[in-house]
């Protein structure tokens, strides 16, 4: 692809509407505090429902920007600031005042598009990081269930005895 190409393609993906949106949800989750407030009600509702406007950012990954680094990159501050925002006695949601996933997703995505080498170095170094913890977590749900499985025969065996 060559320097005119990729400045058309750059101002098609920052002009369109999603981006623009990605802005404003950016904008209101982070800049006014709405993400840490929903963060308030109880059982973790806030925190899941302020998670669900990360999808936004995970689809434009996915679909628009079509960068595996990225999405990854974008599910790691998502999932971090999900389980920071869930510490109970409202230690998460102090936390969440803090941590602005939705600012750090938007600067990833900003600067991948534009080619920043820092930016894409960190999108590298979040996208190893979860691909090691999504591949930790793939062997331990399994190690759960073969572990479930073992304890339930275990149990279904001394019940029949």
């Amino acid at each position: 692809m060559n320097v005119g190409q990729q400045t058309r393609a750059r101002q098609r993906i920052t002009s369109s509407r999603t981006y623009l949106w990605m802005q404003r949800i950016q904008k209101f989750l982070d800049d006014y505090y709405l993400d840490a407030v929903a963060g308030f009600l109880p059982w973790g509702i806030g925190d899941i429902g302020s998670a669900l406007f990360s999808l936004v950012y995970i689809w434009f990954a996915a679909t628009k920007v079509r960068s595996l680094p990225l999405l990854l990159a974008i599910l790691n501050n998502t999932l971090r600031d999900v389980m920071l925002g869930m510490i109970p006695f409202y230690i998460g949601d102090v936390i969440d005042f803090f941590h602005r996933a939705n600012s750090q997703n938007m600067q990833l995505i900003s600067g991948f598009v534009n080619g920043d080498k820092e930016v894409i170095h960190e999108v590298n170094r979040k996208a190893w990081a979860s691909a090691i913890f999504i591949a930790l977590s793939l062997v331990i749900t399994a190690l759960l269930i073969w572990a479930t499985v073992e304890i339930t025969s275990w149990l279904f065996n001394s019940i029949m005895k």
